[in-house]
């Protein structure tokens, strides 16, 4: 019979948005943008409707792939319920079940239960799922 190792590095995922830092534009940063660009616009030649139009649909649709993003994120928790997780939490390192998520203000958390007790880790800190 052949093992399938089901391993998953969570802390790829946000080392990986850490890194791309000041590069990264939000929706805040999208409508920003617009609103300085009406702002600043030359009087005798003004924004092109058409293009305004395009700009907000632009924004409509990051906001919505923004949303998505974070539903995808809330389900793949989700399918990580039952599953053996490791975590650090100051400095220590925490193993056990994964028998609940958390989800407070856009942010995830996973309880994990080991022989002591139920600890409600970050999913930042979550260092391996199997």
């Amino acid at each position: 019979m052949t093992e399938i190792n089901t391993t998953y590095d969570v802390s790829n995922q946000s080392n990986q948005q850490q890194k791309l830092g000041s590069t990264y534009l939000g929706k805040d940063d999208f409508l920003k943008l617009l609103v300085t660009q009406l702002r600043y616009q030359n009087p005798l030649e003004p924004m092109d409707n058409k293009e305004y139009i395009a700009q907000l649909a632009q924004f409509s649709s990051l906001e919505q792939m923004q949303n998505l993003n974070v539903q995808i994120a809330n389900l793949s928790a989700i399918s990580t319920i039952g599953k053996t997780a490791k975590a650090i939490v100051e400095q220590v390192e925490i193993e056990g079940t994964i028998k609940g998520i958390a989800f407070d203000r856009g942010r995830v958390s996973l309880i994990i239960e080991n022989e002591d007790n139920e600890v409600k880790v970050p999913i930042e800190n979550v260092a391996e799922i199997r």
